[in-house]
């Protein structure tokens, strides 16, 4: 693209106006484009010209390209369906066959040995067909042709269940469903039907065809035929096809079955033509798909088109690189004053002071910040030699030292601090650094000084001290063991007085009273090294709440409450703060009080047995008697020599039931004032009732009340101690007798009612229910209030114990227990008392038949 002389002028002054053409309008906008501008655009003319020359090559390239695929795409598509018609008419001709053997199956009634013939005979030549079946109405095989195997011996019955042996080869139904559902199909319509592809016995992909056989009683079985989908492609795809192109059979979802062999096959490009056509003239999900591969085109190989984008690219990049230098040379230019502006704008905006002096001291620069912190301006500064007027009055000597050793290049790296006089004559504080000024040929030329207000700076500094300072003393003035442990060194970062003086200086302390978690579980999931976590954010675990727990150590014999959280330490990383609290003291009160409790426990039981202690005697007594009787009659009839061995070996069973009675008291009574230790273990409710029972009755008979109890069925195991429950129990039923008894109730209410079920409360969830209710005077309500407080009793006599380590047992199994009166309108008829156990989710369930015995006071 040429543009014209921008010398010539279209329309001289004297030549009459013109319309605005085209033209004008450029050379018009040329003029007013500066020369830097009217360069670059010239330069720009070839590059566009070489462009388009690139775009419209591309452009015929592109057309002729999708020509190409077009030819392509048209012959996978005639190649694909000239392969599905080939196919189509093979299956169509062997169908037909079949169909003629089906019909002489059927209607002539031939015989397995003319079947296996005529099975032979089509089978021969038919490669693809891998087995010939007759099947019967009930889906039992008749007889059978396969190419695989021998065919059946002439009159062997092959009536059997084909789903017996599902690995004979040439037993249509195998263990896939597609075979079934081919052969209902073909049932319910009568008409041919093909399976499914999917795998016979042998492991080959292969589709079955169902030709129905039906007679005046309705389907009278049918003939099998199976195709090798392998060998069908094979056989009937012509070798030209495989040559062009690559032809497969596949499942309608896309699932690969077999492919045509050939060259094109042998690629592992992605096929960029793809056509599928239905392959069986029945629709049974085989499809047929063609593919075809994008060849090299004879137009990108040509050297001719080659040797235009070349020379087209050498252009390109000869213009791009003129264009380049002119761009690069403006940017420099550019850059430079952009530089010399930003240094301008940085000095002027900075809050460091800069200064800058020559060999013999002399101030040849000072910026606005320089002249803002000292108040003098920058004429009266530049020139000027020491001593400065910045300097303070009373401290020149001192100055002029620092100033020599300036000079000398001896300033430390750190800077130094010093005082500076400003010209109103107030000081402030002010840190300076030097280092030398080095001109672009090497040479020192001088020093540049930056100067720091540091007057704020250094009151918070001081602040921050004094604050730490106190903030150390109050640390180390608690009783508490304060230690703060680096997580990723895992070194002490400090440990106050208390800690010093239990554990020293040994941060294995500090890992012991943590439980050895020092590295935090966020750390420990990721799966990464401490060192990693260094530099990662720590606001997620130090908004984490505290970790409390008791510690006890041995090397002091100590126990301590400890309180871990992770902190973010002064220098970023992550730290775990630990206060360990000495609760030892605490400790050993709570020991003592559950020691206490115990005895108090095992006390009450002592009472209550005490207080049955004439019942139990009494009890006791008479199996003594009996033993003591037998034992007399024995001795005397044995003198006499009135006895024989039967009656002998009678009255000693006798003696040893009476004996063993009384053991079984012993050993109940035993039991219930054992003195252990509390222990919770899966218990049969119904265990428990029994024994509390075989105690009770003593009590019961002596004060000539009944007890009756009611348990259900199937009670559930519960998580308790037997003889703490026992416990509660048996006081509960013995404060009832001791109700009834003293409140002189009449016959006809001295009972006691027991009763045990399960129930579901809303605020406890699933419970086991115990209630005792008897026929006493009950309870006055202002009684009821304080009926479970320590040392609270209803009777003149009473400790006030009993009731309260009751509710004390009750709660610890994290159950209730509750007493109410019993009223019949306005007249109390007695009291209940009702406590509840919770269910543990065990498996186990009391299944023992319920106890409605009544156990009947005997007379004194």
């Amino acid at each position: 693209m040429a543009f014209p002389s921008p010398h010539h002028v279209p329309n001289s002054p004297s030549s009459p106006p013109k319309a605005d053409t085209p033209n004008r309008l450029f050379w018009r906008w040329w003029r007013k484009q500066s020369p830097s501008q009217q360069d670059r655009y010239a330069t720009l003319g070839p590059l566009v010209s070489v462009l388009l020359f690139l775009v419209v090559i591309i452009a015929a390239f592109w057309y002729l390209r999708n020509e190409e695929l077009e030819r392509e795409q048209e012959s996978v598509k005639r190649d694909t369906e000239v392969v599905q018609q080939q196919l189509r008419l093979r299956l169509i001709e062997n169908q037909e066959h079949l169909q003629r053997l089906a019909r002489d199956v059927n209607f002539k009634a031939i015989s397995t040995e003319q079947f296996m013939l005529q099975a032979s005979d089509f089978v021969r030549p038919r490669p693809e067909i891998l087995s010939i079946s007759w099947l019967q109405a009930d889906a039992k095989v008749k007889a059978a042709r396969t190419t695989l195997t021998l065919s059946l011996e002439s009159g062997q019955s092959v009536d059997r269940d084909p789903l017996e042996n599902q690995a004979d080869l040439y037993t249509p139904l195998h263990a896939t469903p597609e075979p079934r559902q081919a052969l209902a199909q073909a049932r319910e319509r009568n008409q041919p039907a093909y399976s499914h592809p999917f795998l016979n016995g042998a492991g080959s992909k292969v589709i079955q065809l169902y030709l129905p056989m039906v007679d005046r009683q309705g389907f009278a079985g049918a003939i099998v035929a199976e195709y090798s989908l392998e060998a069908l492609m094979r056989h009937q795809v012509p070798q030209e096809v495989m040559q062009r192109h690559a032809m497969s059979l596949v499942r309608a979802d896309g699932d690969l079955l077999t492919s045509s062999v050939g060259a094109v096959t042998s690629r592992s490009a992605k096929p960029s033509f793809v056509h599928d056509v239905i392959v069986t003239p029945i629709g049974n999900g085989l499809l047929l798909r063609g593919m075809g591969f994008k060849t090299s085109s004879s137009l990108v190989g040509s050297t001719l088109f080659w040797m235009v984008v070349a020379l087209s690219l050498l252009t390109v990049w000869t213009l791009v690189g003129t264009l380049r230098h002119m761009r690069r040379r403006a940017d420099i230019q550019k850059t430079l004053v952009q530089e010399t502006n930003f240094r301008r704008a940085m000095e002027n905006s900075m809050l460091t002071g800069m200064r800058t002096i020559d060999l013999e001291g002399r101030i040849t620069y000072v910026n606005p910040a320089f002249c803002a912190m000292t108040g003098f301006a920058e004429h009266e500064l530049i020139g000027t030699l020491p001593p400065y007027p910045y300097w303070p009055r009373d401290r020149l000597e001192e100055f002029h030292r620092m100033f020599q050793q300036e000079l000398m290049g001896r300033s430390p790296m750190g800077g130094v601090e010093l005082n500076m006089e400003r010209r109103d004559g107030s000081q402030f504080d002010a840190r300076m650094y030097v280092s030398p000024l080095i001109d672009a040929e090497g040479n020192q030329t001088g020093w540049m000084t930056s100067v720091t207000n540091i007057t704020e700076a250094k009151r918070v500094r001081d602040q921050l001290t004094a604050a730490h300072e106190r903030f150390t003393t109050v640390l180390e003035g608690l009783d508490a063991a304060v230690s703060v442990m680096s997580v990723q060194r895992g070194e002490m970062l400090f440990a106050n007085r208390s800690y010093r003086l239990w554990f020293g200086g040994n941060p294995e302390a500090h890992v012991q009273l943590t439980g050895g978690q020092v590295m935090p579980d966020e750390i420990i999931d990721r799966d990464e090294s401490v060192d990693h976590f260094g530099g990662l954010p720590t606001h997620n675990l130090t908004d984490a709440g505290s970790d409390t727990h008791e510690v006890y150590m041995d090397n002091v014999q100590k126990w301590f409450d400890v309180r871990a959280r992770y902190v973010q330490w002064t220098d970023g990383n992550l730290a775990q703060m630990l206060i360990a609290t000495d609760i030892t003291a605490r400790k050993q009160a709570e020991d003592a009080a559950a020691r206490q409790a115990e005895k108090s426990q095992f006390t009450s039981r002592l009472i209550t047995m005490g207080e049955m202690a004439s019942t139990v005697a009494h009890e006791l007594n008479q199996p003594l008697a009996a033993i003591s009787n037998y034992c007399s009659g024995m001795i005397s009839r044995v003198q006499s020599g009135n006895i024989d061995n039967e009656q002998l070996v009678g009255a000693l069973e006798k003696t040893s039931r009476q004996a063993q009675r009384a053991g079984q008291i012993i050993h109940r009574i035993r039991q219930f004032v054992k003195r252990s230790e509390p222990q919770r273990q899966p218990a049969r409710v119904r265990d428990i009732i029994d024994a509390v029972l075989e105690l009770a009755v003593f009590e019961m008979k002596r004060r000539r009340v009944t007890l009756n109890s009611t348990v259900a069925n199937r009670l559930p195991t519960i998580m308790a101690d037997p003889i703490l429950i026992e416990q509660v129990l048996l006081n509960l039923l013995k404060n009832a007798a001791e109700a009834i008894d003293s409140g002189q109730t009449p016959q006809s209410r001295r009972h006691i009612d027991l009763r045990v079920q399960q129930r579901h409360i809303e605020d406890q969830g699933e419970v086991v229910e115990f209630s005792v209710t008897d026929g006493g005077p009950g309870m006055r309500e202002d009684m009821l209030a304080r009926l479970f407080e320590a040392f609270h009793s209803t009777k003149a006599e009473g400790l006030g114990i009993g009731l309260s380590l009751c509710r004390s047992i009750i709660e610890s199994h994290h159950g209730r227990i509750k007493a109410e009166n019993i009223y019949n309108g306005q007249v109390v008829m007695g009291c209940r008392f009702t406590f509840t156990l919770p269910i543990d989710n065990c498996d186990e369930a009391d299944t023992g038949l319920p106890f409605p015995t009544d156990l009947l006071a005997e007379e004194p």
